[in-house]
């Protein structure tokens, strides 16, 4: 009888501790849904997205006001069309607003980063953000850097 109750107070304690690592996971990973009636779409195009995903935050001055829900290809441009879901309560950002691709930290993740105008009418639903900056690559930048210090050397070198 007294291995029993141990028996099952331990297994009651592992389906207690399995259920609170799923409640973390779900807090951490931040799955959380926009309904579709407390928000509205808007899109905008990027040269390059770098390593932008879907469910990505949507800030304006770091607070969070949507998500990333879609990436997609134009195939005429050839520019990535991403796909922001703002709710609803944040629907006063001015036409003019420009959305940039940020990273979180120096290697942390993709985020878009909208900075309002000064327009006095503001973006609708199925709207489109005009104004973007493209997500700046690290490997880029240096190779960039490394392109230049190079080309620096052989001037110094003829000179």
């Amino acid at each position: 009888m007294g291995n029993k109750i141990i028996e099952v107070s331990v297994g009651l304690f592992v389906i207690a501790g399995i259920a609170a690592l799923l409640v973390l996971a779900f807090h951490v990973s931040d799955f959380s849904t926009y309904s579709e009636h407390n928000t509205y779409r808007v899109s905008a195009k990027f040269d390059n997205i770098g390593d932008l995903k879907p469910r990505a935050p949507v800030t304006i001055a770091g607070v969070k006001v949507g998500q990333v829900v879609g990436i997609d290809l134009d195939k005429k441009e050839y520019k990535a069309v991403v796909k922001l879901r703002i709710e609803a309560k944040d629907n006063n950002i001015p036409l003019d607003s420009s959305a940039s691709i940020v990273t979180a930290g120096l290697l942390g993740s993709n985020y878009i980063a909208i900075t309002p105008g000064f327009e006095d009418n503001f973006i609708k639903d199925n709207g489109v953000i005009e104004e973007t900056n493209s997500a700046i690559i690290l490997e880029d930048m240096i190779g960039q850097f490394i392109f230049n210090s190079k080309k620096d050397d052989e001037k110094k070198s003829e000179t």
